[in-house]
């Protein structure tokens, strides 16, 4: 990277280091080559840099031209290959099923009528569909709301005393149901039945 400094203004600062500012770029100063990365295109597997080639150059996906596919995810792979061999092993992986199929497409091979319909791309655009899928599901999920994304939740204690609230009654509400005792009063009297006390005379 390199930066051009007026000569004329050496007063400011190029950087700050644990809040010093610093005028000048120390002359022992190692920086690795592999310090300072630009990634253009990020992809989260395989199946993802395919769906990103097919859509970059508007491609089929039902009809895949695997020969211009395969070229193209070959350069992508073998760019990733120079300093990151380890990130790029499934990509290698999904690089031999692509030559599988192409070789699979172009070379002569008697089958019978019932294998003929199989065509060798049909899993793996079964495979690319399903991602493209729960890839645009994903974006759906993550445009929703989020606690501590998009807003906080706030919490505040608020201490007061609780005024007990009377129910409003008036008068006329009393006079009323005074009237409905009174008239279930009259419907549910109580009377008393006293046994009268007779002598064996009597009772014979």
């Amino acid at each position: 990277m390199n930066s051009v400094i007026d000569s004329a203004d050496t007063t400011q600062p190029i950087a700050k280091i644990c809040g010093e500012p610093l005028l000048e770029i120390p002359q022992d100063l190692y920086i690795p080559p592999d310090a300072l990365e630009i990634f253009l295109d990020t992809f989260q597997g395989p199946l993802d840099l395919l769906l990103y080639l097919i859509r970059k150059h508007n491609l089929e996906i039902l009809d895949i031209p695997m020969a211009e596919l395969t070229l193209q995810y070959m350069a992508y792979v073998e760019m990733m290959r120079v300093d990151q061999l380890e990130l790029a092993a499934e990509y290698l992986l999904m690089t031999a099923l692509l030559i599988e199929i192409k070789s699979r497409m172009l070379l002569p091979n008697p089958k019978t009528e019932a294998e003929q319909e199989h065509d060798p791309r049909a899993e793996l655009v079964r495979r690319l569909l399903e991602y493209e899928q729960m890839k645009k599901a994903a974006l759906r999920l993550n445009e929703l709301p989020q606690v501590e994304r998009d807003f906080s939740i706030i919490q505040v204690w608020i201490e007061q005393n609780t005024v007990e609230q009377l129910p409003s009654i008036h008068r006329d509400d009393l006079y009323h149901a005074w009237i409905a005792i009174l008239t279930r009063a009259k419907v549910n009297r109580h009377h008393q039945i006293k046994r009268e006390t007779l002598s064996v005379r009597a009772y014979m």
